[in-house]
């Protein structure tokens, strides 16, 4: 069993936070991994800048073009990841995109993952059709790749990528781009059950989650929440980390409650 899917414990709903890798700078990201997973986070998803993020929001947009001005590369990513690993036993994830990964050289990138200790990734622009080759090296070298489902998808695509995806299979919770949201769509629920009828893995649903309730809601209908854009933006406004650290917590208790 791989160190993400020991994460998903029967009745345990899981906490995955999203940071820009080298934002707002190294050593304050590296801090904001430390409280995140101190303070019940289970999974940290790292993402590694890239000048063209499709699938992301302002918010995570904004972070990623000034980690880029900092110099982050995914040699330096590799490097971040390395340093974190060392300090938390929380799994890590790559969100990356699939030039930097092919530019890197799959073998390259996915041996360098596993010896730094990214347990897998996430490539949003990678259709499950095209990511035989990926899935074969990630194998090799023991990282669990993750795919991603949104209510668009068709029956067809969610029977395959329940084939392929390791680890969890990642909801995106409407269309659209990354982003805290007020309110979640309101057939999030059906949509969740369709993919739950084909797929064994655990689900777990991102985009637009910015507060405890509905994270709680969340709670009721998948096994994991992933929280992105609020994090960055309570580290934007609070350099000491308490907001950050607060709020974690106070979504690890509506997961731990099921609160909606």
């Amino acid at each position: 069993m791989s160190s993400i899917a020991s994460v998903f414990r029967p009745g345990y709903k899981a906490l995955i936070a999203y940071l820009t890798v080298g934002y707002p700078d190294s050593e304050a990201m590296q801090r904001a991994a430390v409280a995140l997973a101190e303070n019940g986070c289970d999974i940290i998803e790292l993402g590694i800048p890239f000048s063209d993020p499709l699938a992301d929001g302002a918010t995570i947009q904004k972070a990623s073009h000034r980690a880029l001005e900092l110099g982050v590369t995914p040699k330096v990513c590799l490097e971040i990841a390395q340093q974190l690993h060392r300090k938390i036993a929380t799994p890590l994830v790559f969100m990356t995109y699939y030039n930097p990964v092919f530019s890197f050289g799959l073998e390259a990138f996915c041996q360098s993952c596993a010896e730094v200790g990214v347990s897998g990734l996430i490539i949003p622009d990678l259709p499950p059709e095209e990511g035989e080759e990926l899935e074969a090296t990630t194998r090799k070298h023991n990282l669990d790749l993750i795919y991603l489902l949104a209510p668009t998808s068709t029956e067809e695509r969610i029977a395959l990528v329940a084939a392929k995806s390791r680890g969890f299979i990642y909801l995106v919770s409407l269309a659209g781009v990354t982003g805290a949201r007020e309110t979640l769509p309101p057939e999030l629920g059906s949509f969740v059950k369709r993919v739950r009828q084909k797929a064994r893995q655990p689900l777990c649903v991102g985009f637009g989650i910015s507060n405890p309730q509905q994270a709680g809601r969340i709670a009721r209908i998948a096994d994991g929440v992933i929280v992105g854009s609020r994090l960055i933006q309570l580290i934007e406004k609070d350099a000491s980390l308490a907001s950050l650290k607060a709020f974690t917590l106070s979504l690890r208790k509506a997961l731990d409650s099921g609160n909606i």
